[in-house]
């Protein structure tokens, strides 16, 4: 705690300053770039101008104001993909909840990057917990298409897209199914028809909704179309080993097709031929027993024997209540190595799988969730190992800038940390 003190401490002293972007070398510092590779003893971190100028191990070469970390670990920050963030503050509230548009006349059009609200308590909440970017988008609701996704920051400032219309989600399997009429039939029906019509870009030349349209609206198909001349990814929701292998083989039909995975509690049945079409994965963390019919082969070890197999696998945020666990499951998937017979995540692969890797699926690779020169100056000091439970962040930046850890949860247990009970509402005096 003393070496954590003085760590703060030096810090407040060293940016007394305006929330712009900073330059600073942090010392002496257990270094997780983020790429995979395992932790840096005694290393370094140089920031300028809001970006990571340096890495290494060691003592750098710098003027810059420096803060020593004590021995603290120092990483990247997480990158939470496929999230709700700054998309709802109650869930029970519907005037505070955009996360569904079930009665909206559009499907893939919708996009949320008009109303991320950078206040939400949860972006508070969940950069306080070291996550600094996220990919956040719509569910589907009365359509297959959920919408187009934005990729956000979470700093304290107004400005929190960083990519509005970042990619499309499509919800296949049971899910997509019920939605689509009951069947997986008809959602493989509307997709293809989906996407063909995209593909012929009737949507581009008129404003009108048209009066006859079955499926999509001229909107709809304007939106889709991106998507099926490969420029913006189609994120797909998918479970059972054979509806993967259906969702890989619409790359015969649609050869420009920027796949992601998102679930695949079943994706080690197919790991090879995932891996073969090189198509990453936004993987659900800890699925150890089947939730429904499409899950039925789900274990733990699904992620480490994908990664075993080849394949680029993310941690699915969406697959909890709070992002903010992100690390923990991460841990998790250590811990899983040490299990007989299962198979798990290194420390570095474990780490990468929500820093970099998700970053990299979101069009971000290189510029985010690692601690490299050139990357944006997403920085987060830790008092303890990122991946034990009981570790927080003490330091959070992005973009180079310190940013505020307090949130409505912070104030609420600073307020009841030592209650008189003399100032208990009355309701409690029985």
């Amino acid at each position: 705690m003393k070496a954590l003190a003085t760590l703060l401490a030096s810090a407040a002293i060293a940016f007394a300053a305006p929330a712009t972007a900073q330059s600073f070398v942090v010392t002496n510092a257990t270094v997780a770039s983020g790429d995979g590779s395992e932790p840096i003893e005694s290393g370094y971190v140089v920031v300028e101008n809001g970006k990571v100028s340096a890495i290494g191990s060691g003592t750098p070469a710098s003027n810059l104001p420096a803060i020593d970390a004590n021995g603290a670990w120092v990483t990247p920050g997480i990158f939470a993909t496929v999230t709700s963030l700054g998309l709802w503050d109650v869930g029970a509230v519907s005037e505070s909840n955009d996360t569904r548009a079930g009665g909206a006349p559009f499907s893939a059009a919708l996009d949320v990057a008009p109303v991320i609200n950078p206040s939400s308590q949860h972006i508070l909440v969940h950069r306080a917990s070291g996550i600094t970017r996220a990919a956040t988008v719509t569910l589907p609701s009365s359509s297959i298409f959920g919408g187009q996704g934005a990729v956000i920051d979470l700093g304290a400032d107004p400005d929190a897209v960083t990519q509005a219309r970042a990619f499309q989600v499509v919800a296949l399997g049971e899910y997509g199914g019920r939605i689509a009429g009951g069947s997986r039939v008809a959602t493989h029906t509307l997709l293809r028809a989906a996407l063909r019509e995209a593909s012929a870009n009737r949507a581009a030349t008129s404003a009108d909704i048209r009066s006859d349209d079955v499926l999509l609206t001229r909107f709809d198909a304007a939106a889709l179309a991106p998507v099926a001349r490969g420029e913006q990814p189609l994120y797909v929701y998918v479970e059972r080993a054979s509806d993967i292998r259906s969702t890989l083989a619409l790359k015969s039909e649609f050869p420009r097709l920027d796949l992601v995975l998102v679930g695949a509690s079943e994706g080690w049945l197919v790991a090879s031929e995932i891996a073969a079409a090189g198509v990453p994965v936004i993987a659900d963390g800890l699925d150890d027993l089947p939730a429904n019919f499409e899950e039925l082969a789900a274990t733990q070890s699904n992620i480490g024997r994908m990664v075993k197999a080849g394949v680029r696998v993310a941690l699915n945020a969406a697959a909890m209540q709070n992002p903010r666990n992100l690390n923990q499951y991460a841990g998790n998937l250590v811990a899983l190595t040490r299990m007989p017979g299962a198979d798990g995540l290194t420390w570095g692969q474990a780490f990468a799988a929500i820093t970099s890797v998700p970053a990299a699926i979101s069009g971000m690779g290189d510029k985010a969730g690692v601690l490299a020169p050139g990357a944006v100056g997403d920085l987060v000091i830790w008092d303890g190992d990122p991946l034990e439970v009981g570790s927080m962040p003490v330091k959070v930046y992005i973009d180079g800038i310190d940013q505020p850890l307090d949130n409505h949860q912070s104030r609420l247990k600073e307020r009841y940390r030592d209650l008189d009970e003399s100032d208990l509402p009355k309701g409690y005096d029985w």
